[in-house]
């Protein structure tokens, strides 16, 4: 079992920054992969960023660019920074942890953080 949760969400104005964190505990040796994935209002979930225990990162087209996905491993902690943000970035943000063990893959999502981008 891996537990997830979230901080950094909160209001910034278009063009501002702000960095997400979450921290990982539990079965944490099983985790193979951690991502980033947001819901906006009447929308689906979507992927935002992913990054494997190696280090190789994934961006959906949208945030390429803006946003960077980082993990430290030591910290168990995944980060996302995200930059030159636009209002079409509101959403609620959700950490995910993607694990492996005894060949039994599992999925894990933290409550989510919200992120909202306003004048």
């Amino acid at each position: 079992q891996v537990q997830v949760v979230e901080s950094g969400g909160g209001s910034v104005q278009p063009g501002g920054s702000l960095t997400l964190s979450c921290v990982a505990s539990g079965d944490t040796d099983s985790i193979y992969r951690m991502g980033w994935y947001r819901q906006a209002p009447g929308k689906q979930r979507e992927l935002v960023a992913t990054i494997t225990d190696s280090g190789v990162t994934n961006y959906v087209d949208s945030a390429k660019g803006r946003f960077t996905i980082s993990r430290d491993n030591v910290k168990n902690t995944l980060y996302l920074q995200m930059n030159t943000l636009k209002p079409e970035d509101t959403a609620v943000y959700y950490c995910n942890a993607n694990t492996l063990r005894d060949r039994r893959v599992s999925d894990y999502w933290g409550q989510g953080t919200p992120v909202t981008v306003s004048s």
